[in-house]
C-alpha cells in the first residue's frame, strides 16, 4: 500500500488542510494519506500548541466523511520532539507491507536542509511538494532548483488563502 504522510501541528485543523489532503489522495498514485498530528514540532515555537488528543479529535472530525484519509497519532507515542526521520523509521518498523511518501510544502522544502537527517529522508522517500502562491508564478523554481530525483512538486493543486496562524490571530 501507497501511503502519504502529511504531518503538522493542525493548530487548528482548516479548509486548507482538508482541501489539499483531498486533493492528494484523488490526484496521486497514494491509497491513503495519513495526516500525522504531530505533538511538538522542533522548528516551532513551544507554548502555542492547543492539547495534542484536541487537535487530533478536530482532524479526525475535519476527515471523517472522505474516503482515503486517516487520522493519525502515531507520533503521541515516539521520543519528543518529532523528527521526522525518526517517525519514518518507526513507521516502515511498524508497517513494513507500506510505501511511504512525505507530503510537505514548498516552504519547508525551502529549508529541508535544516531538517535532521534530511539526507536520509531524501535518500530513502518520494516526497511530494505542495506548491504556495509565490511559486506559481515561477514554476515552482524553489523546489525545482534544489534538484532531488526524490522529490515531486505538485504543480496543479489547488491554493488555500489560509492558514493556521491567521485562525490563531483571528481568534486573540
Amino acid at each position: 500500500m501507497r501511503v502519504g504522510i502529511y504531518g503538522g501541528s493542525f493548530n487548528p485543523v482548516h479548509f486548507g488542510h482538508v482541501g489539499l489532503a483531498k486533493w492528494v489522495i484523488e490526484h496521486t498514485d497514494l491509497d491513503e494519506l495519513w495526516l500525522l498530528v504531530s505533538p511538538n514540532n522542533p522548528l516551532k515555537p513551544a507554548g502555542i500548541l492547543a492539547p495534542e488528543q484536541e487537535r487530533l479529535e478536530a482532524v479526525r472530525e475535519a476527515i471523517k466523511n472522505i474516503p482515503g484519509l486517516v487520522a493519525s497519532d502515531f507520533e503521541f507515542a515516539l521520543p519528543r520532539p518529532s523528527y521526522t526521520a525518526n517517525t519514518l523509521r518507526a513507521l516502515q518498523k511498524a508497517y513494513p507491507q507500506h510505501e511511504f511518501t512525505l507530503v510537505i510544502g514548498e516552504d519547508n522544502i525551502a529549508i529541508f536542509d535544516q531538517w535532521r537527517e534530511y539526507e536520509y529522508i531524501l535518500n530513502n522517500f518520494r516526497i511530494f511538494v505542495y506548491p504556495r502562491a509565490s511559486s506559481r508564478q515561477t514554476g515552482g523554481a524553489a523546489s525545482a532548483e534544489k534538484g532531488y530525483k526524490n522529490i515531486v512538486f505538485l504543480a496543479d493543486a489547488p491554493l488555500f488563502d489560509i492558514s493556521s496562524t491567521i485562525l490563531r490571530d483571528r481568534r486573540r
